[in-house]
């Protein structure tokens, strides 16, 4: 059951589904599908952020910490051309941590969201 729902994400890697099949656990179908519909709403691929972040050095530096939610960041780094690149740099470097940490606030806000539903 659970497997069939995560199908349906794409660019998931085997990381990412074995933390997803963990928060899962003990779950309904339902609640299931509702975590799944929450989550998959809020994911952000590590393509993406690779994308938003190869913006950067066009010179709008930052938009990768912006869809994150890292709105501190995301200024710091229009002020500073990305810190002056290298920070921009990094994030291209470190995309798929970046995206893997934001993924897992998602999963965990979908799991908290699943469980008011429930309550």
């Amino acid at each position: 059951m659970e497997k069939d729902l995560l199908i349906n994400l794409s660019g998931m890697n085997p990381e990412e589904y074995s933390y997803l099949q963990q928060v899962m656990t003990g779950m309904d179908e339902r609640q299931a599908q509702n975590f799944v519909m929450f989550y998959s709403g809020k994911r952000k691929s590590p393509q993406d952020i690779l994308l938003f972040t190869i913006v950067g050095f066009l010179g709008i530096a930052g938009i990768q910490r912006f869809v994150v939610g890292q709105m501190g960041m995301g200024i710091l780094y229009i002020l500073t051309m990305g810190l002056c690149f290298i920070g921009t740099i990094v994030d291209v470097i470190n995309h798929k941590s970046i995206a893997t940490d934001y993924n897992q606030k998602a999963a965990y806000e979908s799991l908290q969201m699943v469980k008011m539903m429930a309550a």
